[in-house]
């Protein structure tokens, strides 16, 4: 396969990929932001609390779709270990998407319905940008087997061609 065509591959893939991970990943926020206002509104919860616990069900939300929709394709051997650094990086992104709650509630005072859910959601969208990188790089990871096959193919395709052409004349 040539320098560009393997390119055009290689960030096909990852354009398939973010179009996956944002399928999950919205589908999550939805998850993370209803809990949130179902909890903020029909218990007493303080509000960084209620963020916890609906971050909890969207992690638990986003596991399954991404196991089983944005990475099926990937490794799936080692399962705990892959649970163990998915709910690592995970808590990370937790801390990170609620400690900017937490800093625009306490920290400002900004802790109305409308701002809370503006923070609420500036975090998940820091969160998701490491989630997606920790995600693809150390949780789903690519089967490497793959891509030495495909280039594995493409060679042996080529040399078929190309022994055919360099064969002198026979009389």
């Amino acid at each position: 396969m040539s320098e560009p065509g393997a390119l055009r591959t290689r960030l096909d893939r990852l354009v398939r990929e973010v179009a996956k991970f944002g399928v999950v990943g919205g589908l999550g926020v939805l998850v993370n932001l209803g809990v949130f206002n179902l909890v903020r509104g029909t218990t007493d919860i303080p509000m960084v609390r209620a963020s916890l616990i609906a971050t909890v069900v969207a992690i638990a939300f986003n596991y399954v779709g991404f196991r089983y929709f944005t990475y099926r394709d990937r490794d799936k051997s080692g399962r705990t270990k892959e649970m163990s650094l998915f709910l690592l990086f995970s808590i990370v992104g937790m801390v990170i998407e609620n400690g900017i709650l937490y800093a625009a509630t306490y920290g400002f005072g900004w802790d109305g319905p409308l701002a809370s859910n503006v923070f609420k959601f500036f975090g998940i969208g820091v969160g998701t940008l490491f989630r997606f990188w920790s995600y693809r790089t150390w949780v789903f990871r690519a089967l490497p087997a793959k891509e030495a096959v495909q280039t594995a193919e493409s060679f042996l395709e080529q040399a078929p061609r190309q022994a055919t052409r360099r064969q002198p004349d026979r009389v």
